[in-house]
């Protein structure tokens, strides 16, 4: 996400900035029913994986995010070549966005990818969306980015 063109950094500089009008408070406010619906959402993902980059732990949505577009790879080719690229991004140990997985799904992993199928990360994947729900949005709900974001979209009473 590039900072000069974020409305979330845009907004947190400059309070004259506003959220795109297609942001609904009805929106950002379902988003704190449930983690799902904040995932189920384009601008929740936004917000929140701006909110994982303050906190800096945005490699989990990074790499739940490509997951989901690794499970729709439909040649195998090029299923082989995004496997390797996210094993080495995400799950090699020291690799620039290691993510926290045990030994054994990694070890899995390991040996998937040498003929991977759309399930490959599947395990991986869902440690990553567990660490988090259980993690990272209960902070991101009590935290000043959206409670700020909240007060922005209300809408105007007078």
């Amino acid at each position: 996400m590039n900072r000069r063109n974020c409305w979330i950094c845009k907004m947190c500089r400059d309070e004259s900035k506003r959220p795109p009008s297609n942001l609904t408070l009805e929106e950002a406010s379902q988003w704190a029913q449930s983690f799902e619906k904040l995932m189920a959402t384009k601008y929740g993902l936004v917000v929140y994986a701006a909110y994982l980059k303050m906190e800096h732990s945005d490699e989990n949505i990074k790499f739940w995010m490509a997951c989901e577009t690794y499970k729709k790879i439909a040649s195998q080719r090029s299923r082989i070549s995004r496997a390797k690229k996210l094993y080495k991004i995400y799950i090699q140990p020291q690799s620039p966005r290691e993510i926290n997985i045990d030994s054994s799904t990694r070890e899995t992993i390991i040996r998937n990818i040498q003929e991977p199928t759309e399930t490959c990360f599947e395990e991986a994947q869902k440690i990553v969306y567990m660490h988090m729900e259980r993690d990272s949005y209960p902070r991101f709900l009590k935290s000043e980015m959206y409670q700020e974001l909240l007060k922005t979209i209300q809408p105007d009473n007078s």
